[in-house]
């Protein structure tokens, strides 16, 4: 998932995992699968619009007991990405899937990956119009009518699982179709971070935090210093250059909408750094090391007395995420646009307005506020959509869920947007799972040695819960 704002955060999946470790034969049968797809209506709200499209959606039948007649299906609900992306993000699915011999779909949402209701010109600007069917509801209906058609009449619970803007999917899902959903995982699913409901600084206070328990308190002071020294530096060609050459920019800086791109991109470093703080090496968004924050936070530890150490000092320091492997040449902060990157951003201007802000002085990140008339005006000009900040909480409630049920809502302390996460439970039906040393859905990738405690035991309650549900039905 990307917050809003000045930067582009994943809570979502938009690069692929590298699973890591040495792994046999039997490890990669769970991530194999048929590439499938499934037509679904452009519109299931209109009885006057009859066109359809195709969305695409993985199958794995390899662990199902073909004598069973009540097989469960694991139900990836697919996020703002390509669907085989997710698939190979997911190990958590695949290893439970094995245990409760399980039909293993991960279905791709609309307006992403290839599922495009109108092919290349999906997004053709000319075309706004094109953008009125990618909601959240039009989604949720394409995954109830496949799972209609993959049940066929039979008794089959269905177990949804995802993670972020997924996660908020399958929570959602259950809500919405408790007939067809027996259940749900909703891992780091901020499903609370909307207006009036919760802080919108609380992103950058929980990564901050994350920042000063790293290593030490000097690591935040020096960013928060940084902040002043680029705007100094940037204030004229020679600085601009010394900024340059001290982060090897492949394209040096120039003007001052330069300056704001780099920017921008740092504190996106910071944002993803901070999700993605996983105990082993990983190449979820980057290439990282074990603890990539930790990592950063040892070229912070002291404090640096001259602006040409700081400055230096910061460039070994973000290095850690834009060339850990050094095979870099340069470093490139060309903001991506992609299509599914433009997807997302469309998402929140419609439905996903999630304020982000931050003071400047509790946080590390550079002082900016919540303005929802100059994000509207912005949203108009861009996509001709006017975002509508109380529609996510009018169709699913907010903080008023006391009557949800068979859902989990894991949230690591680690992960910037556990703020915006269900951390009570609001009935003994919901289950509320904390990961004190979890980053961002954790819990949903694969198993690892260098798991921590608290998540190899978060991942045995989820397995137990999901267990007795496919038991109760």
């Amino acid at each position: 998932m990307r917050e809003q704002g000045a930067i582009s955060a994943v809570l979502g999946i938009l690069l692929i995992l590298l699973i890591a470790g040495c792994q046999g034969a039997a490890e990669e049968k769970r991530f194999q699968y048929e590439i499938k797809e499934f037509q679904v209506p452009l519109d299931h709200f209109s009885f006057l619009i009859n066109a359809t499209f195709n969305i695409r959606y993985l199958y794995n039948d390899s662990f199902v007991d073909k004598s069973n007649g009540r097989t469960p299906i694991f139900f990836y609900t697919g996020n703002e990405g390509d669907i085989e992306l997710f698939a190979q993000n997911t190990g958590f699915v695949w290893e439970q899937a094995e245990l409760q011999r399980a039909l293993v779909i991960f279905a791709e949402h609309r307006y992403y990956g290839k599922s495009l209701p109108f092919g290349s010109s999906t997004f053709n600007s000319s075309m706004p119009e094109h953008l009125a069917y990618f909601t959240v509801e039009q989604t949720l209906e394409d995954y109830a009518m496949l799972i209609t058609f993959l049940r066929n009449d039979r008794q089959m619970p269905v177990v949804a699982f995802g993670g972020s803007y997924g996660g908020m999917l399958a929570a959602w899902f259950r809500m919405k179709y408790p007939h067809l959903v027996h259940g749900a995982l909703a891992a780091s699913a901020p499903i609370l971070q909307f207006p009036g409901i919760t802080d919108c600084d609380i992103f950058y206070r929980i990564a901050t935090s994350v920042f000063q328990n790293a290593y030490n308190g000097n690591c935040t002071v020096n960013i928060a210093k940084s902040w002043k020294l680029f705007e100094s530096l940037g204030g004229n060609d020679a600085g601009k250059k010394q900024i340059s050459d001290a982060f090897n920019l492949c394209t040096p800086l120039k003007t001052d909408g330069d300056l704001k791109q780099f920017l921008d991109y740092v504190e996106e470093v910071y944002s993803n750094l901070a999700m993605v703080n996983y105990p082993y090496n990983s190449s979820f968004l980057a290439p990282l090391p074990a603890y990539p924050v930790r990592q950063v936070c040892f070229y912070l530890k002291d404090l640096h007395p001259t602006d040409g150490d700081l400055l230096h000092a910061m460039a070994s320091a973000l290095a850690v995420y834009t060339n850990y492997t050094g095979s870099a040449k340069c470093l490139n902060t060309s903001v991506s646009s992609s299509a599914d990157d433009s997807g997302w951003d469309i998402q929140t201007c419609n439905q996903m307005v999630m304020p982000f802000c931050s003071n400047g002085t509790e946080t590390m990140f550079r002082p900016s506020t919540w303005n929802f008339k100059e994000f509207a005006e912005k949203c108009y000009k861009k996509y001709r959509l006017t975002p509508k900040p109380y529609d996510i909480i009018l169709r699913y409630g907010g903080r008023n869920i006391e009557a949800v049920t068979n859902i989990i809502f894991s949230n690591g302390l680690l992960d910037p947007w556990s703020g915006g996460g269900v951390l009570q439970a609001p009935n003994d039906r919901v289950f509320v799972i904390i990961l004190p040393e979890g980053a961002h859905h954790l819990d949903l990738r694969h198993s690892d040695p260098a798991d921590p405690p608290s998540v190899r035991d978060a991942r045995q309650k989820e397995a137990a819960i999901i267990a007795q549900w496919i038991k109760e039905f």
